[in-house]
């Protein structure tokens, strides 16, 4: 039962000290977000104002050095204080131990007036402390004490010999410590110390002990002390701390207040010239900086003055070029339709004559036909990059299916995968795709990386993936084709306009150079991006993301720059390393061989999608010399029309050898 309790007990004391500690974390962390906000703000602060740091800087250093130079200074002045407390000390307690001898000696002094007879020790110590203080009010104060090693004087009555006498209110006993008495009645000698003088009031001071053994009237020693309070050294020790830390303040300030002046007058002219070079960038060409006086800050704004002057030249210099390229472009676009409507009704004429003519003239009109087409292909592209170039292009977006356009490229450029063997295989697409795009221009810049994927593609198969967001974010198409890839660095340049990777490469479907470069500024257009990805002999892959809407956020996409097949081929690869160690056995012989490892996965068939049919990946040598091979693991099945992989070999040196699976 009491067992029981115990745990009762335990299991509440833990439940509470968890719901004690549950709401302490809330708080902490509520604590810890307002604190956020103000400790952000001071860093940013710190981090981009350079003359705060500055400032802040020399403040701490100047407090630094005043602080050192204070102490060091206070401490000098303090031990010469204390060296000349010391010395004045030393002079008035030796003048006040020889009175005391002499007033011990002389008889008029040790023995009563009018009767003759020797002063009793009490009154004589009582005379004594009185004399001689009466010469240092304020300055220091005398004690006298029976010593321990005397003896009371015939006809005293044994206890007033011993009661200490004193100048002021002072607790004799709680002043003058044990270890000074004892040293001071062993030994003739002066004896100082530093100490604490405490009154009957309470209150106490520090100060210098000067003691002696000395012998009264009746030949008794007793003990005379002077007592020199520290009240005026520590005044001025006080008034020179004050002064110090009142100058190093002074000091301190004016230091900062000089930084800040400093740094204001060289910073000022960097944060107009930082102000004004975001004007510039912003293309307000005419803005420059206040120059005044002749020295280098004056030189630095004239100087960037005839930069922002050159700038503004050259860019306007610029500008008109463009404008005139532009100008040119378009022109000569639309000036060439007129005579190239004529040519093109002239080599129908022909055309349709051609067999009429005789096979070399025939073919020769063919030739003109299709190359007319490039021409007007070309005229088209170079009016639209105009557009583009003119800011005239604009989106006229509605609510689109993507899966549509897609198969509307795909329809289309299926003679041309045919001619050059390839499969369009589209990914995806069971579910709609819906965004507000321009469904035009998204048709031609899916057509024109179908058709690029097709010519670049070597007769392999190419794959169009559609997706979209789960959560409404953006969508994407991606064209993958494995034919001869990109190298590094040229995923960048391929949007460039007239690019190609091979200059020698003949352009078999009549590009022009620039779909690519258009196809980029429809993306823009649309507020997406279009990215590419490949690499040698692995093929190539380009994706397009657009948002849902016009006018949204673009967070991510819903398919992979790099494809999938290109990671697994790697992992595959890397999987295909080496075989495994054999196992000893229980009893100490040769181990076992062990197995291979299995055949990774496929890597593409030849002209077969990435996402259909694999091959099987090869398998790896198990581990040789062991006693008894294991047969080697089976390789990898290969997918739909796929080739299965190569089996293992079980150990090479095995008793019963491995058989090859």
């Amino acid at each position: 039962m009491t067992d029981r309790l115990w745990r009762h007990g335990s299991r509440l004391l833990s439940e509470g000290a968890t719901a004690t500690g549950g709401r302490a974390q809330p708080a902490i962390r509520i604590i810890g977000r307002w604190a956020r906000g103000p400790v952000l703000s001071l860093m940013r602060l710190w981090r981009r104002n350079i003359q705060l740091r500055v400032v802040a800087s020399t403040l701490l250093m100047s407090a630094a050095v005043v602080l050192v130079l204070g102490v060091v200074v206070i401490g000098q002045v303090r031990n010469g204080l204390l060296e000349a407390k010391r010395q004045t000390a030393q002079s008035q307690a030796e003048g006040g131990f020889a009175v005391a001898v002499n007033m011990a000696t002389d008889p008029e002094q040790s023995t009563e007036a009018g009767t003759g007879q020797a002063t009793l020790p009490g009154n004589w110590m009582t005379s004594i402390v009185q004399q001689l203080a009466s010469g240092g009010q304020g300055v220091y104060h005398v004690v006298a004490l029976s010593s321990d090693l005397g003896t009371p004087s015939p006809g005293d009555d044994g206890a007033a010999p011993r009661a200490p006498r004193a100048s002021a209110d002072l607790e004799v006993d709680e002043t003058i410590s044990t270890e000074l008495r004892d040293a001071v009645d062993h030994s003739t000698a002066i004896h100082r110390q530093y100490g604490t003088i405490h009154y009957k009031n309470g209150s106490s001071e520090a100060g210098l002990f000067i003691g002696r053994l000395l012998t009264d009237n009746q030949g008794n020693q007793y003990q005379l002390y002077y007592l020199f309070p520290f009240t005026q050294e520590e005044k001025s020790l006080s008034l020179v701390a004050g002064t110090i830390a009142t100058a190093g303040l002074f000091v301190v300030v004016l230091l900062c207040a000089t930084a800040w002046l400093v740094v204001r007058q060289v910073v000022t002219p960097v944060r107009m010239a930082a102000r004004i070079a975001e004007r510039l960038a912003a293309g307000q060409l005419r803005e420059r900086m206040k120059v005044s006086g002749e020295d280098d800050i004056a030189r630095l704004g004239e100087s960037f003055n005839k930069m922002a002057r050159n700038l503004q030249v050259k860019i306007q210099q610029l500008q008109e070029l463009s404008r005139m390229q532009r100008r040119f472009v378009s022109d000569v676009s639309h000036e060439l339709r007129t005579p190239l409507t004529t040519v093109r009704m002239a080599a129908d004429v022909i055309h349709e004559s051609r067999t009429e003519f005789d096979p070399a003239t025939a073919r020769s009109a063919e030739l003109l036909i299709s190359q007319l087409d490039r021409f007007e292909s070309l005229l088209a592209d170079l009016l639209e990059i105009s557009r583009f170039d003119a800011g005239a292009a604009h989106l006229e977006a509605e609510h689109t299916d993507l899966r549509d356009v897609v198969h509307r490229v795909v329809e289309g450029a299926e003679p041309l995968a045919e001619r050059r063997g390839s499969r369009l295989l589209v990914r995806g697409d069971a579910l709609p795709v819906v965004a507000e795009v321009d469904p035009r221009r998204v048709e031609r810049v899916v057509r024109n990386l179908v058709v690029n994927a097709i010519e670049h593609g070597e007769g392999n198969d190419v794959v169009v993936r559609v997706a979209a967001s789960g959560d409404g974010g953006p969508v994407a198409i991606a064209v993958r084709d494995y034919g001869i890839g990109l190298k590094p660095g040229e995923a960048e340049r391929v949007f460039n306009r007239f690019w190609r990777a091979d200059p020698a490469r003949a352009r078999t479907t009549g590009g022009t150079g620039l779909g690519l470069s258009i196809a980029v500024e429809d993306a823009h257009l649309h507020g997406g991006q279009l990215e590419a990805w490949g690499e040698q002999g692995g093929g190539a892959q380009f994706r397009l993301t657009l948002p849902r809407s016009v006018g949204g956020s673009l967070r991510g996409s819903p398919l992979p720059l790099e494809p999938h097949d290109s990671r697994a081929r790697r992992g595959a690869a890397a999987a295909v390393a080496a075989g495994v160690a054999g196992v000893p056995r229980a009893d100490g012989t040769d181990p076992v061989g062990s197995e291979g490892i299995p055949g990774g996965a496929g890597v593409p068939a030849p002209a077969r999608a990435w996402d259909e049919e694999y091959e099987g990946g090869v398998g790896t040598m198990a581990a040789a010399s062991g006693a008894d091979g294991v047969a080697g693991m089976a390789g990898g099945a290969g997918a739909v029309d796929g080739t299965g992989g190569v089996g293992v070999v079980g150990g090479a040196d095995g008793e019963g050898g491995g058989r090859e699976v």
